[in-house]
């Protein structure tokens, strides 16, 4: 961990200010885990990500023509048809997701291949961002030192750490509460549907603390954290919280009360706005997976219930889930680290599926020699 002193609102302003963050965080990996890290998987979000749905179509060449079964090929056709949607010069694709595929008539099929048919449809997910936003962030990494394998958005990654298959099937909603920005990702039918960002997040939290009571920011995140409440039914007493002046003055006590009359509005605002969200979100069905709370935000003593007021839908805080990992689960089962291990597992994964693409036992190679298989075989055996 490190703190984030040139990112804004999930953008770089300050590139030196970023990669000197960067350098830090990985630098106590490497302490750490005694690996050395020469390249990343990283992680993108912010504003500048949007996300449409697309279809694509292609006749079914087949294996031959007597079958017309679908390979592989076929479907790298169809998704690539897909894909060919119009998008600005200034933006780029970030990832193409399958949500299902057509084969003639028959809908909701997951995997198509080696079925016979002659018409093969796609239905696909598909997520763009800037490309100066990318760049600047690829900028930063390389002149820590390191090599960026790619870019994953922040907010798959999140799910894929903290989301059961079973919610996903079911009609989910992952808000991922995070400093500058908040991350909507809504899953239907096992797959995402629509993604979306609010430039709201925990700094602004942290922000009216800091003014309400003329405090440093270092000083109002910290109790924040430790003593901030957002549901008036949590807050157990009055205590008064201790903090240091500004600038050497006197130290203040500030009753819980008054934090929470602080913290409550704001959280109320951010979940007001990722609702508007999902209210413009046409499903066919309704989200029985209810809401998953994940990041830094999600840490907030009384979130779920006022997240549970807010949306009227079940509410749960997404921590890592950690089987198959092991190492140290309690200091990592932390919403505020759903991001970083799910970059571990896409990333893994999708090394895994380079390596299948390419010939020889993935399953050996990436997990013994890749950075992502060095980091869980760490957390696997350390102590």
């Amino acid at each position: 961990m490190s703190p984030s002193t040139g990112l804004e609102k999930g953008v770089v302003k300050n590139i030196e200010a970023t990669l000197r963050s960067i350098s830090a965080a990985v630098e106590e990996a490497e302490v750490m885990s005694g690996q050395e890290v020469r390249s990343v998987w990283t992680g993108i979000g912010g504003k500048h990500i949007t996300g449409m749905n697309s279809r694509g179509v292609v006749a079914v060449t087949g294996k031959s023509r007597e079958t017309r079964e679908i390979g592989n090929e076929d479907v790298e056709r169809v998704l690539e048809a897909a894909k060919a949607v119009a998008i600005p010069m200034d933006r780029r694709i970030l990832e193409v997701i399958p949500q299902s595929y057509i084969v003639d008539d028959q809908k909701g099929i997951r995997d198509p291949l080696n079925i016979i048919g002659v018409r093969l449809e796609a239905e696909v997910h598909i997520i763009t961002c800037s490309i100066t936003s990318a760049q600047n962030l690829i900028k930063c990494i390389n002149r820590a030192g390191f090599r960026a394998e790619g870019l994953i958005l922040q907010s798959l990654a999140a799910g894929s750490a903290v989301l059961t298959e079973e919610e996903k099937e079911l009609g989910v909603a992952l808000i991922d509460l995070g400093g500058g920005t908040t991350e909507l990702m809504v899953y239907n039918r096992g797959a995402p549907y629509s993604i979306s960002s609010i430039p709201l997040g925990g700094s602004l939290v942290t922000g009216d603390i800091s003014f309400g009571r003329s405090i440093s920011v270092e000083t109002a995140e910290k109790i924040k954290i430790q003593s901030g409440c957002c549901w008036d039914e949590l807050l157990e007493g009055d205590d008064n919280v201790l903090v240091e002046g500004l600038g050497g003055r006197s130290p203040q006590a500030i009753p819980r009360s008054e934090l929470l009359r602080i913290i409550r509005p704001r959280m109320e605002e951010i979940f007001e706005r990722v609702k508007q969200e999902l209210d413009k979100i046409s499903l066919s069905r309704r989200l029985s997976g209810g809401i998953v709370l994940s990041g830094g935000g999600a840490q907030l003593l009384g979130v779920v219930e006022l997240a549970n007021h807010v949306f009227n839908m079940p509410v749960r805080i997404g921590a890592p889930l950690t089987k198959g990992l092991g190492g140290f689960v309690d200091k990592y089962r932390n919403p505020a680290y759903a991001t970083a291990i799910g970059l571990i597992l896409e990333g893994n994964k999708r090394e895994l599926g380079s390596q299948h693409e390419r010939g020889g036992d993935a399953s050996v190679e990436v997990w013994s020699g890749s950075f992502f298989g060095r980091i869980l075989n760490w957390f696997k055996n350390i102590f």
